[in-house]
Parts: structure tokens; C-alpha cells; sequence
């Protein structure tokens, strides 16, 4: 019984030619990252800024935003948000920190339920402190910085020091275009993104890993190979894991997306970008052509290797009634 191949085991795809093309083009991109996050900034959630979420749903069909809106900032609470989302009657009203502790946001919302009245369900009300908001974007700033350290130190004991800052500065590239991202798009940023981050991390790692130990292998078995034909061969073998793998995930990651309601909203979009479009294309096209630049490879040429696969090259027939060079030679001897 044959076994189901997505992928043909004997892929031959040129990836290493792109590479000037994905480093400018990723360079300009994580220059564009920077300058969103510092301008256009994040949308930090209730867990990072302090406030409360009200989640509500409108009875009569979808909701009028602009006239909920109107509503609620007649209330003069501060900085009010409402977005819609999911459902169009599905409305997420965010309310800025209100000054005299908790009693004055229990107040903040019992004004909200009363000016909107009975036309609304009221599916879920959060409120977060700013001792506690402080504390969780602290928190959770100090897990990120420590997760990158331990990737740093786990690269420069399983690697050289090439592959661990090829391998690292990959991984930064998907951070940066990630948090880009996050901040052009305005999602939420919360507990769950920082999940998100970390997972995005720890996958891009795993898989630059995959391709790293099978240019080393291949590194030990062809001593004379040029280096762009032995990072194509390495990909390419690696082809096929990676695309099932990724087709897997994306999948999964869509279903919650769909699905999965706005509690895990941010973190299924953040994954999805992170992990599909940006993981799989910085493993290709960016941690494996970098080596180049990095001197891996240089100053082995020597040594016994394995034979490569032999080339078969096309060769066609001479035409009939053209003698080739070497018959005619034979001819004019003869005579």
C-alpha cells in the first residue's frame, strides 16, 4: 500500500536564490514593525491598563453602534470604546479606570446598565485594578525577556555560533513582525497575546532546529558542495514535514478563529499570523540563506565525502546523414 505524499520526496526547489529579495524586503518590514509600535502603539487590554469589559448583546437584531456609542458617552466615565464584534449584535464596551477604587467602577457600570436598559444581555463584566494591571504587564514583559534568554543560552550550547545567531536573529524577526502586526491591526493586547508571543517563540524555534540539524548533517556528508545547493538540499529535504505540519496547525488556528468566540480572539490571531504566515516563511527564507552570510561552510573543502547523485544529462542522437566529428576524422584516414 502506498503511503499519502502531499510532497515529493525528491523536491529541487531553488529557495536560496530569493535571499536577495526576502532580506531587504523582511529588513524594510521589521523597520515598519518598529515604527508602529512606537508611533501607532498597542492596544493594551483591560489586563495591561486597568478598567472594565462589558460584553453585551442586543435583543432587537444588530446593534446601532453609533447611538450605544452617544449613549454611553453622555455617562462622562472617561475614555469609553465600544467595537463590535463577532455577531453584529455582539458589542464590547471598554471603560477607562475610574478614580475611587472599586466602588467607583461598580458604580461606572451599574450606569452603563442603566442607560441602556433591558434592550441588551449582558454576556460577561470584567474589572481589573491598576495595581493588578501594572503587576500582570510586568509580569508578563519579564516571562517574555526570560523565555528569549533561554532560547539564546539553549542555541549557543546546541549549535555553533553561527547557527545559534542565525537561529536567533530569526527568531526576533518574528517577533517584531509579529508586535507589527498587532499594532496595525489594533487587536487586543493581553495575557493572551503575551501566550501567544511565547508560543510563536518556541514554534519558529522548533522549527529552524528541524532545517539547522539537517544542514549539519549534510554539512559532514558533501565537503565540496557549494553552500546555496547544500541549504536547497536541506530545505527541500525538510519540505515535506514542514508543509504538513503548518497546513495542521493552520487549520486548527482557523477553526479557533472562527469559533472560538473573543475571549481567545487575540491569541488565535496572533498565532495565526505568527506561526503560519511568518514562522514558515522566516524558516526558509530567512534562517536558512543567512548561514551564508555567516561563514558556515567556509574552509571545508577537503576531506572524503559521499559520492553526490549522479546527473543524468540529455544527450540526443546525431541527425542522419550529418557524420559526427570523430566518424569523419576516421573517414578522411581511411581514405
Amino acid at each position: 500500500m502506498r503511503l499519502l505524499r502531499i510532497v515529493p520526496d525528491d523536491t529541487k526547489f531553488d529557495f536560496m536564490r530569493f535571499r536577495r529579495i526576502s532580506f531587504p524586503v523582511s529588513a524594510m518590514l521589521s523597520i515598519v514593525a518598529i515604527l508602529l509600535f512606537f508611533y501607532h502603539g498597542l492596544n493594551f487590554g483591560i489586563d495591561f491598563i486597568g478598567g472594565t469589559l462589558v460584553e453585551v448583546q442586543t435583543k432587537a437584531g444588530p446593534a446601532d453602534l453609533a447611538k450605544m456609542r452617544a449613549t454611553v458617552g453622555s455617562l462622562h466615565l472617561g475614555d469609553v470604546q465600544l467595537q463590535e464584534f463577532g455577531a453584529p449584535n455582539d458589542i464590547l464596551i471598554r471603560i477607562s479606570e475610574q478614580p475611587g477604587g472599586d466602588q467607583a467602577q461598580q458604580a461606572a457600570i451599574q450606569k452603563v446598565r442603566d442607560a441602556l436598559g433591558d434592550s441588551v444581555d449582558y454576556r460577561r463584566v470584567e474589572v481589573v485594578g491598576p495595581s493588578v494591571s501594572t503587576e500582570l504587564l510586568s509580569y508578563g514583559t519579564i516571562g517574555l525577556v526570560l523565555a528569549i534568554v533561554a532560547i539564546l543560552i539553549y542555541l549557543w550550547f546546541r549549535f555553533e555560533w553561527q547557527f545559534a545567531l542565525g537561529a536567533m536573529i530569526a527568531n526576533v524577526h518574528d517577533l517584531v513582525l509579529t508586535v507589527g502586526f498587532m499594532s496595525l491591526t489594533h487587536i487586543d493586547f493581553d495575557l493572551t497575546s503575551i501566550a501567544a508571543l511565547l508560543t510563536i517563540l518556541g514554534y519558529s524555534l522548533n522549527d529552524t532546529v528541524v532545517i539547522y540539524d539537517r544542514i549539519r548533517e549534510m554539512l559532514r556528508r558533501y565537503k565540496r558542495l557549494p553552500m546555496p545547493a547544500l541549504l536547497n538540499a536541506s530545505v527541500n529535504a525538510t519540505l515535506s514535514r514542514s508543509i504538513v505540519t503548518h497546513v495542521t496547525v493552520a487549520m486548527s488556528l482557523l477553526a479557533l478563529l472562527l469559533f472560538g468566540g473573543q475571549a481567545i480572539h487575540s491569541f488565535t490571531a496572533t498565532m495565526m499570523f505568527g506561526v503560519v504566515l511568518v514562522g514558515t516563511y522566516t524558516s526558509v527564507f530567512i534562517a536558512s540563506p543567512i548561514l551564508i552570510y555567516l561563514g558556515v561552510g567556509v574552509g571545508r573543502m577537503g576531506g572524503a565525502e559521499e559520492p553526490e547523485p549522479p546527473i543524468v544529462a540529455s544527450t540526443a542522437p546525431p541527425a542522419l546523414g550529418k557524420p559526427t566529428a570523430p566518424s569523419a576524422r576516421r573517414a578522411r584516414a581511411r581514405r
